[in-house]
């Protein structure tokens, strides 16, 4: 796959994380926010934990695309294994990144329903990890 169709699968890939880090989100904590007493540290921590993980799972994208020539997307992965910009520190930044947003929008809202999202998109995340991921890299790499 060349860059240029790399760079228009990732973006167009972005639906996936918008959905599960945003529009989720969103969803479930409309009905309940305001759980707890708002606080200014809460505030802060959240706004930074949307952002982290906005640009982490950007460089994570910019490196699927770039390094790997090929997309998030498990119907059109990479060519290559990447293993560079936050690869190299963490196994599954993109994973890693919309969970942060999904935590920060819970800290922002002050919603349990949105912490409990998050626990359970981790469950999923590991099981997808563990059963499909992981399986088809060793049988790739």
């Amino acid at each position: 796959m060349n860059a240029r169709s790399a760079a228009i699968g990732t973006t167009a890939f972005a639906a996936v994380p918008a959905t599960m880090g945003g529009a989720i989100p969103w969803l479930v904590g409309a009905s309940a926010r305001g759980a707890w007493t708002p606080s200014t540290a809460g505030a802060v921590a959240g706004w930074l934990l949307v952002a982290l993980g906005l640009a982490g799972l950007a460089a994570a994208f910019v490196r699927f695309a770039r390094d790997g020539l090929g997309t998030p997307s498990p119907t059109n992965p990479t060519e290559h294994l990447v293993v560079t910009g936050p690869y190299r520190y963490v196994r599954n930044p993109m994973y890693v990144a919309v969970l942060a947003v999904i935590v920060g929008q819970a800290l922002l809202w002050r919603s349990v329903a949105v912490l409990a999202y998050a626990v359970l998109f981790v469950v999923a995340v590991t099981a997808f990890v563990a059963l499909y991921e992981e399986p088809t890299l060793r049988a790739a790499h």
